[in-house]
């Protein structure tokens, strides 16, 4: 018996498609048909980070009295509709910037791909990992940096190395973003504020390090707590839909996980 949650997703990419109007190609016009279809591809890979199952296996052992192929075939499957996913997610932000709340965070987070002391052995992510530090310690990994608005809505995201600047980072993903964006202190900088204002469109409120000798007005000050609702988004989907893993084999397949996760984020 197909379980319920997978219908409901299977309704819900349905919906996106056709809202979106993306369409899908459901027969290769050479070679074989596919076994599993893109958009019940992407309902298990969607299944798997909106429920409790941790790896494909597990979704597969689910399925496999309904299924009509081999493991490798559906993680192959599943792995290849991640540029569904990327475009759906791409649409939907593009949608969500034009009806957003006028306040917007931006924040990063880090994105392990192996524990620290397993990165000299670790092959699959060495050309786009790297060595970082966040609030946690050291790690080994990306990092993502996300814009969100004050509803909820995603804006704008970006994998990059660790190393990579944050202020260029924020310039880039939110060039096109207007209103109050509102950033840590990690992000100070007299410059991007400037490069960043445009009068009656947007401006942005960095909260200044506790040395700093900086007033702040009670309405700043409010829109500065609301950070933790970004930081509440970096723990739900690292917790609740498998952002973090490092089970994938190919480079492949952790962009699928970090696509797939995101993208139940945002729906499921």
């Amino acid at each position: 018996m197909v379980p319920k949650i997978f219908e409901n997703l299977q309704h819900i990419i349905t919906q996106l498609l056709s809202i979106f109007k993306v369409a899908v190609l459901e027969t290769p016009a050479i070679g074989r048909p596919k076994k599993i279809s893109d958009p019940d591809a992407l309902a298990f890979a969607l299944y798997q980070h909106a429920s409790t199952r941790a790896t494909k296996k597990s979704v597969f052992e689910d399925f496999k009295t309904v299924l009509d192929c081999s493991y490798k075939t559906f993680v192959v499957s599943v792995n290849r509709v991640a540029v569904l996913t990327l475009r759906l997610l791409s649409l939907i932000m593009q949608w969500n910037k034009q009806h957003g709340h006028l306040v917007k965070y931006t924040d990063s987070t880090d994105i392990p791909v192996c524990l620290k002391k397993n990165m000299d052995e670790h092959k699959t992510m060495k050309d786009l990992a790297g060595l970082g530090r966040s609030t946690k310690g050291w790690f080994y990994g990306l990092k993502m940096t996300l814009t969100r608005d004050d509803d909820g809505k995603m804006l704008a995201l970006r994998f990059t190395k660790p190393g990579e600047n944050d202020r260029d980072i924020f310039r880039s993903i939110n060039q096109n973003i207007y209103g109050i964006i509102v950033a840590d202190a990690g992000y100070v900088s007299e410059q991007l504020e400037q490069d960043m204002y445009i009068e009656h469109k947007r401006w942005l409120l960095i909260r200044p390090y506790k040395s700093m000798k900086k007033l702040m007005t009670k309405w700043q000050e409010q829109l500065y707590r609301g950070r933790f609702k970004i930081e509440f988004d970096f723990r739900d989907l690292k917790l609740f839909h498998g952002l973090v893993t490092s089970m994938p084999r190919s480079v492949s397949g952790y962009l699928a996980n970090y696509l797939h996760a995101l993208l139940s984020f945002v729906v499921a």
